[in-house]
């Protein structure tokens, strides 16, 4: 059996990686639409050996499509999901707009797939840096429970999208070649730097990507009352992001117990050999689905607390890979 897909933001990277990974996955699509908003329609895209014209995402051209995968600005996907949703098909929103609303599942499969039961064609997709940080955190509730959690992220600039990966090469070259370098894409140069700044400041001086990393990680693991805080910071990496972990466990563990834990986790991979220096990054996941994990060390100072380090492609298993086994899960079920 195919099915009729839609992929709305089809010329930004999530969406180009959406396909790609539709190809790579084998989802048994039978059309794809490559939907855009009226500024990139008519530009063309390849999908299974075939070029595409892009169209400009309506009612009309989502009308009878069995899935929507929306990874676009969350202005469109306000407009047109729930449109879409209501008109019979399976939308799942990679943007922020749904993700917090109490009738609208918030899924990572390898973490809460069951929380696809009794869906109303309306599915979120998370935030990148939570996505990589629950499928860690699951196992570890699950084993030991948890208590608190601090994480500072190093986040690639891709998350911000194509212009922002532009934008570091030009700074990149300009700095190398000592010509001045206004940025446009973000508040400071990214060249060889680091910024304590993504997304916009809200309340108490946190970002909103801090936010998203404490409320949506309370969701997914069904705990609003875990005690969660983070730093997101912003580095020159094209690809990948990274985070580094701090928890404090209900049960005791031991560094030992949460490697076998994780390592029999689904989607985790435990790169954790201080000896041989091993241990994930960037460069090494970029192109994988998986979250990667190493590091792995008690905190002497504080009892049953732990670091944690925690490396995925945010393209992929951030965005794209996700939203993808989120359809795959609603065809197997």
């Amino acid at each position: 059996m195919g099915y009729r897909v839609a992929v709305v933001g089809a010329t930004g990277l999530v969406g180009q990686q959406v396909m790609r990974l539709l190809e790579e996955r084998r989802f048994p699509v039978s059309e794809l639409r490559p939907l855009a908003t009226a500024r990139s329609a008519g530009r063309v895209v390849q999908f299974a050996g075939e070029q595409l014209e892009v169209r400009e995402a309506s009612a009309e051209t989502l009308r009878g499509a069995d899935f929507a995968f929306f990874a676009a600005s969350g202005d469109v996907s306000r407009e047109l999901a729930p449109v879409a949703a209501r008109a019979g098909t399976v939308v799942i929103d990679k943007s922020n707009t749904f993700r917090l609303d109490p009738e609208v599942p918030l899924v990572v499969p390898e973490v809460n797939g069951d929380a696809l039961a009794g869906h109303r064609n309306l599915i979120a997709s998370p935030n990148c840096s939570t996505i990589q940080l629950v499928v860690v955190l699951k196992p570890i509730l699950d084993a030991f429970g948890l208590r608190r959690v601090v994480v500072s992220t190093y986040q690639a600039v891709s998350g911000t999208g194509a212009a922002a990966l532009e934008e570091l090469e030009a700074a990149t070259r300009a700095d190398l070649e000592g010509r001045p370098f206004e940025p446009q894409v973000y508040p400071q140069p990214i060249a060889f730097n680091v910024l304590p700044h993504c997304d916009r400041f809200e309340d108490e001086a946190a970002t909103l990507e801090e936010w998203k990393l404490v409320r949506e990680s309370r969701k997914i693991l069904g705990r609003p009352d875990l005690a969660v805080t983070a730093t997101a910071v912003r580095v020159p990496v094209r690809v990948g992001h990274s985070e580094a972990v701090w928890l404090e466990t209900e049960r005791q563990a031991d560094p030992a117990a949460l490697r076998e834990v994780l390592a029999a986790a689904p989607g985790v991979v435990v790169w954790d050999d201080p000896t041989r220096n091993l241990y994930p990054t960037p460069l090494q996941v970029a192109g994988r689905d998986e979250v990667f994990v190493g590091r792995i060390r008690r905190d002497p100072t504080a009892e049953r607390a732990f670091w944690l380090w925690i490396v995925a492609d945010n393209l992929r298993k951030g965005a794209a890979t996700n939203a993808v086994q989120i359809a795959e899960a609603l065809i197997r079920a």
